[in-house]
């Protein structure tokens, strides 16, 4: 990530002191030391995927004028728009690069093909958002594409770093397909869980509009009447906290969220049923924790 470009190496450093949890590298190196042997492509497997994950966060934050960051300010708050998508450009490129360089040519394969279907996701739910007709194999088709494709590379390229066969690559990417599912759904869960600061649910997916699987059920389960109300609360009342909180109750009180937590415990199940074909070691037990941390986590 190093430049000669005295501003970039300060926005970058500023990236890596402010870095998350860091679940999608840990995902590689636990997928290549279940198949295999970590090993120098595994490493640079693991810093591509960094790198590009990196570069669409910081994408996101300007493409939903976002001001923060896990808690700190997003590159664009501090150095403005511009500044920010060139960041991102750069961090991108430095993995392509990083894989071209070590003639690391499936790895790109797979990380190139994740980056196509992540910006496929993002303009569908963009394209459903404007007129609220999500259904719900959209939804999932939406959050495939977008959250989880990303982790199922991961998961490849991790199997592909230690040369094994396509099947078992193709294996290891359906895990991370299904795990990545669920993760997702978790994420899209939070909306109606309380705020422990002001006790309250957060409704952030409904003052964006966004149409996740707990409203997307409670649509499927109202009479005409009723999806009129609910659409037009999201569509010209999304920033009114009373009609968002009475949204969230009936989303509630219909079993939406009960219904997205059996979906995603199911997703969650398909991904540890491809585990119990591999060997009982501490990187499947590692990768099934992994799965259990993802979907069980408090933020």
């Amino acid at each position: 990530m190093k430049s000669s470009v005295p501003l970039l190496n300060t926005i970058t450093h500023y990236i890596i002191k402010r870095k998350g949890k860091q679940m999608r590298p840990m995902f590689v190196f636990l997928s290549a030391g279940l198949c295999g042997e970590v090993n120098e492509s595994t490493f640079r497997a693991a810093s591509l995927i960094e790198l590009l994950h990196t570069a669409t966060l910081v994408h996101d934050d300007v493409v939903d004028d976002s001001n923060l960051r896990r808690g700190f300010f997003s590159l664009n708050a501090l150095w403005k728009n511009k500044i920010a998508v060139l960041v991102g450009d750069y961090l991108l490129s430095s993995g392509l690069l990083l894989a071209l360089e070590q003639d690391e040519f499936q790895l790109l394969k797979i990380v190139s093909s994740a980056v196509r279907e992540m910006s496929e996701g993002e303009l569908l739910q963009i394209e459903k958002a404007r007129k609220l007709d999500i259904r719900e194999d959209i939804y999932f088709e939406i959050i495939r594409k977008k959250t989880a494709t990303l982790i199922a590379s991961c998961c490849a390229c991790g199997a592909s770093s230690v040369n094994v066969s396509k099947e078992l690559v193709q294996s290891m990417w359906a895990f991370g397909e299904h795990a990545g599912i669920a993760f997702q759904i978790k994420d899209d869960l939070f909306d109606y869980e309380r705020n422990n600061a002001t006790g309250k649910p957060n409704g952030t997916d409904i003052r964006d509009q966004k149409m996740t699987l707990p409203l997307i059920y409670l649509l499927n389960h109202a009479d005409f009447m009723e999806k009129r109300w609910i659409i037009n609360t999201v569509k010209s009342h999304h920033d009114d906290a009373a009609m968002v909180s009475k949204l969230i109750s009936k989303v509630v009180e219909r079993g939406g969220i009960d219904y997205a937590r059996e979906k995603m415990l199911e997703y969650r199940r398909k991904s540890l049923e491809i585990l119990q074909a591999f060997p009982d070691n501490k990187y499947r037990k590692s990768l099934e924790q992994l799965v259990m941390f993802t979907t069980e986590r408090t933020n």
